[in-house]
């Protein structure tokens, strides 16, 4: 496929406090990442060719991994993993998130990762996907605290480089709990937490409590990134004002509208058709550059799921390149989409994203 020119960027509209704000340098574990929005790990979606698309886009001060196994990290080949792999240029701003029960595979997995030059890693306590929770890892362990502090403890005693977690308010509604369990963090040796306040059982079915993220702040003295609800640049300024959070981690809208770092932090892009039509057709020649056709295209579908919400007939979008059989299928139902104008919506439709 040809390569899609890029279209011309418009000055950014975005008003008032946000890119000030944003633009913000933070210090985590010693080390200085420029800016205060980041994208928050996403597994199938904050893969090798993503991140490249973001970059490209610019305004994301840090970027996380999709989630990764600790079990296989040690033995891992970078040049055909499908979810341990980076581009070199990456690296000093690329946090791996790791999942895992075993505070020594966590450990050895973490080695690993500082030896490659990772800035950071990062341990997932958040995933609530019942296949994860079943082994035990991601949401799981906030079921057992002492079992995910004793993994930070082994982590934090094995490298250097910063470490982070990501966890959320856990399997009830209790911010007194989440307070707590940001301070045990802090104490076990945590540089920054990302903190999603929902309960591990809620699937997004109800609003993040964003009062909590204000009260795990005021808690700690380490960087605090909220995640979750945030959809538009007013949103954004709002969590920022609201809970007093370091920054705020992206991760839906990240996906269905890439160039949104750019956009909030003032540094360019304008939303249009153009960029709509020239986001999906350069993140379709990313993915076949990094991975094999087959895995490609499980991970374009991944993606279209959430950027389908940016138009009123997305479902046709979503349900044209789901039912594609192979990668140049895939590419034929977005030239097809793309062929008409198509109507966007203002906000995310909010369908795609339960």
């Amino acid at each position: 496929m040809e390569p899609q020119p890029k279209p011309p960027l418009e000055p950014s509209p975005t008003a008032g406090d946000l890119p000030a704000l944003l633009s913000r340098e933070l210090d985590i574990g010693g080390r200085t990442i420029p800016g205060r929005l980041v994208f928050a790990s996403m597994s199938l979606l904050g893969h090798v060719a993503f991140r490249e698309l973001l970059d490209e886009f610019g305004g994301c001060a840090l970027l996380f991994s999709e989630m990764c196994s600790a079990a296989t990290i040690p033995t891992e080949n970078p040049r055909i993993s499908k979810h341990f792999r980076w581009r070199p240029e990456e690296l000093p701003r690329l946090v791996c998130q790791i999942m895992g029960s075993d505070a020594a595979r966590m450990a050895r997995a973490a080695v690993r990762i500082e030896a490659e030059g990772f800035f950071g890693v990062d341990l997932n306590f958040s995933c609530a996907a019942a296949m994860i929770c079943r082994r035990g890892c991601g949401a799981d362990l906030l079921r057992r605290p002492a079992d995910a502090l004793r993994i930070l403890e082994c982590v934090r005693r094995a490298v250097r480089i910063p470490v982070t977690v990501k966890f959320r308010v856990g399997w009830q509604d209790d911010g007194d709990r989440a307070v707590e369990m940001a301070r045990a963090f802090e104490a076990a040796g945590a540089d920054a937490l990302t903190f999603h306040p929902r309960v591990a059982p809620d699937r997004r079915a109800r609003p993040p409590r964003w009062e909590y993220i204000g009260r795990v702040k005021q808690a700690v003295r380490i960087p605090v990134f909220g995640n979750g609800g945030v959809l538009d640049a007013a949103g954004c300024l709002r969590m920022l004002q609201e809970t007093g959070c370091d920054g705020v981690a992206l991760g839906r809208i990240a996906v269905a509208r890439p160039w949104v770092f750019a956009l909030w932090s003032g540094e360019n892009a304008a939303e249009n058709d153009d960029l709509c039509r020239y986001t999906a057709f350069r993140l379709y020649d990313l993915l076949l550059r990094h991975f094999p056709p087959p895995d490609a295209l499980i991970r374009l579908r991944r993606f279209v799921f959430y950027f389908a919400s940016n138009f009123r007939f997305g479902h046709e979008l979503y349900r044209k390149v789901r039912a594609a059989a192979d990668m140049e299928a895939a590419r034929t139902a977005l030239q097809s989409f793309f062929a008409v104008p198509q109507e966007r919506c203002p906000l995310p439709n909010l369908n795609y994203f339960q």
